[in-house]
């Protein structure tokens, strides 16, 4: 199973993904410069954290014309696996992989803290490894993370059963408290109708290797692993 990571000027969350997939999945990885548009012999593309291009105009906006960006939208088209973390996420409502926009945080700041999700769907390749409503510690660090959508794609996101990943607290519940920046529905993550894209604002290759004591986030990664071994 091949991985690829997309690097663009500002990414600085690519190197993180990578070592996960190739040191701590062990499998082939490679970094793919934002200018390159050939993304064969790749089964997952990661588009990671960071501030693509700098964040000019807005968060991912210009990443989405990159050649290596076109490539990936072409990926997903044809059922092919695509993650986007953070920035990745921006970029990836940008190129209109998935639907809704990430605006800035309910009070205007920076959070950079560890939050609880809870874990909406099982049965997609990202999630096969938790437990159904599980409460997971997944780190975030994101000044523009507030998930927003206009009330039918929201209803449709419902209604498909599209959200992935909600902020919740340590009980599971969806409070305004336990809301770190005011994603609408509590949303911290969400895939497109067909499952093989999903974005997230926290940062699951952040709570993957064991040194850091938490190693919630690396079911993500081993639950491709085991849906691609199962499908081959």
């Amino acid at each position: 199973m091949n991985f690829g990571v997309i690097v663009f000027p500002g990414s600085n969350c690519d190197r993180d993904a990578a070592m996960v997939a190739r040191d701590l999945l062990g499998q082939p990885t490679r970094m793919v410069w934002h200018e390159d548009s050939d993304l064969s012999g790749l089964d997952v593309i990661i588009v990671p954290g960071g501030f693509s291009y700098g964040d000019y105009l807005r968060c991912g906006a210009i990443a989405r014309f990159s050649p290596a960006m076109r490539s990936t939208i072409e990926h997903a088209e044809k059922g092919g696996l695509v993650l986007g973390i953070c920035n990745g996420f921006q970029v990836l409502t940008e190129a209109g992989l998935l639907p809704g926009a990430l605006v800035r945080n309910r009070d205007l700041h920076f959070v950079c803290d560890r939050v609880p999700l809870r874990v909406e769907r099982t049965n997609l390749p990202w999630t096969q490894k938790y437990q159904p409503q599980e409460v997971v510690t997944i780190p975030i660090a994101h000044g523009e993370g507030c998930y927003f959508a206009d009330a039918d794609t929201l209803k449709a996101l419902e209604d498909n059963q599209q959200v992935v990943f909600r902020y919740c607290d340590t009980n599971g519940e969806t409070t305004p408290d336990s809301n770190p920046n005011g994603s609408l529905n509590n949303i911290a993550g969400v895939c497109n109708e067909r499952g093989n894209v999903l974005g997230m604002m926290p940062h699951p290759e952040r709570a993957s290797d064991p040194m850091l004591g938490n190693t919630d986030g690396f079911r993500l990664f081993e639950s491709v692993l085991q849906a691609m071994v199962g499908a081959a």
